[in-house]
């Protein structure tokens, strides 16, 4: 199962605590549409039908089935630059 840094639980909670988000907000990960391999994130209300949800402290990530095998062993981290701006990348679990 996907695991969540210290880091990755900070970013996510910064921008789900946005105002005006419902307070289930999560961050959603499932496959890109398109050509290219690869994982799209984005803001959700609510998990879909079929998410597997992981919860640590107080976030929620949505992962899509399809997505949810890739990143079985893997650790979600993030880095906040200067700006404020959030990158995510995965790593291998410890």
């Amino acid at each position: 199962m996907l695991t969540l840094t210290d880091q990755a639980v900070t970013a996510i909670r910064n921008l789900t605590a946005r105002a005006g988000l419902p307070p289930e907000t999560g961050l959603r990960i499932a496959p890109e549409d398109g050509a290219a391999p690869g994982l799209a994130l984005s803001l959700a209300d609510a998990p879909q039908a079929g998410d597997q949800v992981i919860e640590a402290a107080d976030v929620h990530v949505f992962v899509q089935p399809e997505a949810s095998a890739v990143l079985d062993d893997k650790a979600l981290d993030a880095q906040i630059n200067e700006d404020g701006e959030v990158s995510f990348t995965l790593q291998e679990q410890a």
